[in-house]
């Protein structure tokens, strides 16, 4: 069976992007991958440096598939932070990593709060 263009194409994308995570596809088990969904609110102006601290800690983790900071549009010191990683085993290892535990001591005194997270599964099938 010849796969359609949109399966073939996101199949395609995902092996580039755990390719270049340092992963191949057959070291991923899809039923294992935990992602995250996280609002955090910075001090008034500070958004940036929060980012930057963030973006410091969070190269080179074991694991980790996917972190990108977005940045919110209706409040200007708020961001999100979505992350993808190989299992959850990983995302609690990297919270001893020191990076991580540089980037939480640098962005710690500048997060003046959290809003909604929440713990994804990807929907559906191979899209």
């Amino acid at each position: 069976m010849i796969p359609d263009r949109r399966t073939f194409i996101g199949s395609a994308a995902a092996a580039l992007l755990f390719a270049t995570k340092g992963h191949t596809m057959e070291e991923i088990d899809p039923a294992q991958v935990y992602a995250i969904i996280g609002q955090m609110q910075s001090s008034p102006g500070k958004r940036d440096e929060l980012i930057a601290y963030l973006s410091e800690g969070s190269a080179d983790m074991p694991g980790n598939l996917s972190y990108v900071i977005w940045r919110d549009k209706a409040d200007e010191n708020s961001i999100w932070i979505t992350e993808v990683w190989k299992d959850e085993a990983s995302h609690k290892a990297s919270l001893g990593l020191p990076q991580v535990q540089e980037a939480i001591r640098k962005a710690r005194p500048i997060i003046a709060g959290f809003g909604a997270r929440a713990e994804v599964e990807r929907a559906g099938g191979k899209h």
